[in-house]
């Protein structure tokens, strides 16, 4: 069983590093002063109240998630 931990532990670590890692990568870039136009531009009230509550970075990664969402469901309809 201990032998099994030991080979199981490392590559397990890998993978929660590597997941981690994609979870991080949209809060490490910098919003543009493009998408703030934009967004400025099309945000929902929602959005808006999300900005006013939590900041721009917690408002913009709403407001993407909305977007990939409308270019999914976009791309959908044409198949």
């Amino acid at each position: 069983m201990v032998a099994l931990i030991v080979i199981l532990f490392p590559p397990m670590v890998i993978a929660f590093l590597l997941v981690m890692e994609r979870v991080e990568e949209p809060l490490r870039r910098p919003t543009s002063p493009r998408e703030v136009a934009e967004f400025l531009g099309s945000a929902t009230q929602g959005e808006v109240d999300t900005l006013a509550a939590s900041g721009i970075r917690r408002a913009m990664a709403r407001w993407r998630r909305r977007r990939r969402s409308r270019v999914r469901q976009s791309s959908d309809s044409l198949v």
